[in-house]
Parts: C-alpha cells; structure tokens; sequence
C-alpha cells in the first residue's frame, strides 16, 4: 500500500491569495526560507506547533542530515493505527496515554502534567475518523494538523478536576464515543482502549462497549518506524548527542551531580526537545548500584561518572544512550577498565545479531553472557524497542525470560536500545553502555556515533 497518497501540507490548502499574503507578511523562523521550513512545516516564527530550534536545523544541515517530512510522517502514523485498529475487527482505539496521543497526532500539552491528571483523549475510529479531546481552553492546539477532524473537550475524568460528580462527566464523554463509533466505526462495540479512568471504564462499558487492549496495539504498531521517522530520529540522535558532549565538557571537579545534569536539560531543550525522563547521572560510589538518582554530591577528582540520557528530543523522538567516563588525571583502576571492555563486548556482540525474523526468544539465550560476578547487578533487560519513549518489545535475560510474553520476530524498522550495566556486587562503581541501534532489511545500523571513554577502554 502506498502510505503517502497525494500528501498536502496546510499550506496547498489555502486559497491561493491568502497563502500569498501569509508568506509575505508572516514573521519568519527563517528569513532566508519561504512558507515551509525543510521539515515542511510552516516556517512562522508565531506558530503554536512545536519543533526543532534554528540551532538544530543549522547542526543538522553541517552534519549532512535529511530532515523528515513531518506531514508524511503523520499519515504514516495514521495509517498504521487505522491498520491496526482494522486487522483486530475493532470499532477504534481510544488513546489517554500522551505518548500515545502524540504518536496519533503529532501535537504536544503539558505531556508531564497530563501523565498524572489525564485530560487529552484521542479516539480513532476504523474509517480512520479521529477525535481530539483537549484541555477546555486549548483545542486549538492541534488544529495544525488535518487528520485530527474534530476537536472537543470533557475527558479530564480524574478527582481533582471532577470531585464527587466524575461519574457524571464520565457519562458524557462516553456518551459522546459510542455515537462517534455508531456513525464512524460501524458500531463495532469492540473497543481498544490504553489507558483510564475507572470512572470512564465503567461508563464505557455501561455504554455497551467491550473494552479491549489498547496497548497492545499502539506498543506493535508504534514498534516498526516509518522512513521519515527514522529521519527525525537520526536528527534527534544527533542533537541528543551534541547535548551529552556539552555536558561532559562542563563536568569538573567540585560540580553537583545536578550542576552537571542540568546541562543536558537545557541542552536538550536549546534545540527544541521536550525532557528527560529520569536522573540517572551519578558519580563514584554513588554509580553502584544503579538507579541511584542524580544528586547535591560533589563530583570529586579521579573517579568515574555514568549516565543514561532517557532523552525525549527533538520532534519528540527519545534517544536512550548511556555512557561511563572518566574524570582526572590519573589512569582509572584495572578492574574498571576490564568492566568496560566487558561492557561493550557485551552490547557489541548482542546488536550483531540483529536482524529481520530473529525470533525474540533466540535473541536471549543467543546473547553474550556477563561473568558470574556481574550476573547479580545486571540490567532488567538486555534490549528494549523505543520510539517516542522506551517501548515494545524487552529482550529478557535468560533468568528473567518469562514464557510466551514475547513469541514475535524482529522486523525491519524496529529499534532497540541495546544496554548493558556491568557492576560488581558490593562494589564502588558500575559501568552503564546503551546504544540505539535500527533493524534494517540485511541487519543492523547503529544509529549511535558517541565514542566510548578512551581510558576506560584502555585505549590511552
């Protein structure tokens, strides 16, 4: 199937003096383009959809990398989730999960607030209808794109914003998709939901809808990117690790964790991502064990720092990488070395057997295996797909297969983060290695160009 027929961007539909008139008198994100800017998106420097910073685009073009056309994109999107909706015999997907959300609409509103007082819906419906449900004062925020048909408001269903008449609102909105289903999904009462409320459970389900699993089918379809998704992720990567560069430069003796930390924030941030999602950077003892949250310790001299980007950057794509490196003059320990050299063994030996149709299973009892003495302190899982967040599927440890969870088969355009934590039990350091890594038609390419610690290599 061809999944870009006849793209239009906004602008093609605009009748031909107005579309004149908005690209002369428009302020411009940059005056040297016309209407669009190379990602085709409309280059209007007062716009309301978000997107990469002048910085980004200027390092993207000196590092040679295609820009991805977002319209495109979108449709593929689209599409995908239609598809999916379509080949499970599904009214439609009713989506309360941001990342979901911004994976059928491409727009943004306060994701971290919205991840803990859920007020955005989204339903699809199989004829590929879609529905935008936003904050009351804010349903213009994705009216930039034209598959999203409608925009309404009455999905926040959580205690602080309903009180004691939730069940009411409940009602409401669940009143609202069953005739949105009759006219638009062939009052197909199936209905794949991810995330919600009690409240909106079971007012759904007194509507006479079969609530079905709505995670399993966003995970599989956001599970397999698209060409320009892979673009923007490449432009994404690239930004996420001019940041990580700027941040280990900064990082010096006597600065907080948090000092240093904070540089990636903002370098994120300077060229038009969205946050991190956790604080994993810590120094010396503090690396072991791991998930030690980042922190006031003074980072000292001669010691080791590890992070874990959990980056959502640029057009909202995550870059999960992580690192180990070297602060001081004098040579890290013998047994540090050894543990990173083990460490990247590790992920290097695990991302070459990547590959279209390699079952998920063979992936975990193929795989290198740690020395006993780091077997205790691994990490929960060896890969992890990711896209606009960690995502489907996990490649498990052998000791921690569970059986029957993860019966599929890599395909082409997946992406996994392939990880490694080597830290001795009971020792002082761990060495944390994680590189992002695209399943192609004949294997694998790394999409992570960051070097690794040269002295913790070994190599100076």
């Amino acid at each position: 199937m061809d999944l870009y027929p006849n793209q239009r961007s906004a602008q093609d539909d605009l009748p031909p003096d107005h579309a004149r008139a908005h690209d002369s008198t428009s302020r411009k994100i940059d005056p040297q383009r016309g209407a669009l800017l190379g990602d085709h998106t409309p280059n209007d420097n007062d716009r309301v959809e978000i997107g990469p910073t002048q910085l980004a685009f200027s390092e993207w073009a000196a590092a040679g990398l295609a820009l991805p056309h977002l319209p495109r994109m979108r449709e593929y999107r689209w599409r995908r989730l239609t598809q999916h909706v379509v080949a499970r015999d599904y009214g439609g997907v009713l989506l309360f999960d941001p990342l979901n959300i911004r994976y059928a609409t491409d727009s943004t509103n306060m994701q971290l607030w919205n991840t803990h007082n859920p007020f955005r819906a989204v339903l699809l419906c199989a004829d590929g209808y879609m529905v935008m449900w936003d904050y009351k004062n804010s349903p213009f925020l994705s009216e930039f794109n034209p598959l999203v048909r409608e925009q309404r408001a009455g999905a926040d269903l959580f205690y602080f914003d309903r009180g004691d008449k939730v069940d009411v609102a409940a009602d409401k909105f669940a009143n609202e998709v069953r005739l949105l289903i009759e006219e638009h999904g062939a009052n197909n009462q199936r209905l794949a939901v991810d995330k919600i409320m009690l409240h909106g459970l079971r007012a759904l389900e007194a509507q006479g809808f079969q609530v079905m699993e709505g995670e399993e089918l966003t995970e599989k379809s956001r599970s397999v990117k698209g060409p320009d998704e892979i673009l923007a992720m490449r432009c994404a990567a690239h930004a996420c690790e001019t940041a990580v560069a700027a941040m280990e430069q900064a990082c010096q003796p006597g600065l907080s964790e948090n000092e240093v930390w904070s540089v990636l924030h903002a370098e994120n941030i300077r060229r038009g991502g969205e946050w991190i999602e956790t604080r994993l950077l810590t120094s010396g003892p503090r690396t072991n064990p791991w998930f030690q949250e980042c922190g006031p310790r003074l980072i000292q001299n001669n010691e080791l720092i590890a992070y874990d980007t959990d980056l959502v950057g640029s057009y909202g794509i995550c870059v999960d990488i992580s690192r180990s490196f070297w602060l001081g003059e004098q040579a890290p320990r013998p047994d540090m070395v050894y543990a990173m050299q083990h460490a990247h063994e590790h992920i290097m030996t695990n991302m070459a057997l990547l590959k279209p149709g390699v079952p998920m299973r063979d992936l975990t009892f193929n795989a290198h295996k740690l020395d006993a003495h780091f077997q205790r302190q691994k990490y929960g899982c060896m890969m992890h797909g990711v896209g606009l967040c960690d995502e489907w599927p996990l490649i498990a440890y052998p000791d921690q297969l569970v059986e029957g969870a993860y019966d599929y088969e890599l395909e082409a355009g997946m992406v996994l983060c392939v990880e490694a934590l080597v830290s001795p039990e009971g020792g002082d350091f761990s060495i944390k290695l994680e590189d992002q890594v695209l399943v192609t038609e004949t294997g694998y390419e790394n999409l992570t160009k960051y070097p690794f610690d040269a002295r913790l290599m070994g190599e100076a």
